[in-house]
């Protein structure tokens, strides 16, 4: 599996306005419910929040990577959203963020190994300064991908 096999441009948003988490959160989940990668907004929001309890998922440089293990996944994916301004989010830096990537995976065993890999992909690509530069100034759903794609 590779960033690129993952991205969808239909469950990315760019420009967005969510002033709080928990819009951010429930905006980009719509996007995986619109797009049948998850079968229940409201349970699947459930299970992500029961991950947040557990701790932090802002990684700092105004990124987030919210996630958890749902039975409401009916397919492996991605929802990214780029915000017009910094949300208040519990982060390792202190800061908001701007940028927030929800993974969607199963509750089952290959879920979890799915879940390591997005986790692992993800972070290698995040650790680079330019990458998260380029992500939070991405305007069009094509310069996200550009984003991962360096």
């Amino acid at each position: 599996m590779e960033i690129n096999e993952i991205l969808n441009e239909r469950t990315m948003k760019t420009n967005m306005n969510a002033g709080t988490k928990d819009e951010a959160l429930h905006e980009l989940a719509g996007l995986l419910l619109e797009n049948d990668y998850i079968t229940d907004i409201d349970r699947f929001m459930k299970d992500i929040y029961a991950r947040e309890e557990i701790g932090q998922t802002g990684i700092g440089n105004y990124i987030a990577i919210p996630h958890g293990k749902s039975d409401f996944v009916k397919e492996i994916g991605v929802a990214i959203g780029i915000n017009q301004s910094e949300i208040p989010w519990e982060t390792l830096d202190d800061h908001g963020v701007k940028g927030i990537i929800l993974f969607a995976v199963g509750n089952d065993n290959d879920g979890a190994d799915n879940h390591l890999k997005l986790l692992s992909m993800f972070a290698r690509k995040l650790g680079n300064d330019d990458v998260v530069e380029k992500l939070l100034h991405s305007e069009r759903t094509e310069d996200v991908k550009e984003a991962f794609a360096g």
